[in-house]
């Protein structure tokens, strides 16, 4: 049986600027989130896109991993920040 998936939480609406920028500039990032299990992982992608589902942000990595942003624990080094 699934457990429903909890609430979305917004990121900062600054940090969220910063993910923007970086997908514009496809920078290749350093991407340190958890999984939906709470396992952390760690992968270097270019952000291709930033888009909303069901009111929750998400990010699209080049390599077709997707993360909800709340999920997120840091990109590049640089903590991701609760709350706008």
């Amino acid at each position: 049986m699934n457990t429903p998936e909890p609430a979305y939480t917004p990121i900062n609406c600054d940090y969220y600027d910063r993910l923007e920028a970086w997908a514009t500039m496809r920078t290749v990032c350093l991407l340190k989130f958890y999984d939906e299990e709470g396992k952390e992982h760690e992968v270097s992608a270019v952000i291709k896109d930033l888009y909303v589902l069901n009111k929750a942000e998400y990010l699209l990595a080049d390599n077709g991993l997707v993360i909800r942003l709340d999920r997120l624990i840091a990109v590049n080094n640089i903590p991701v920040p609760q709350s706008c």
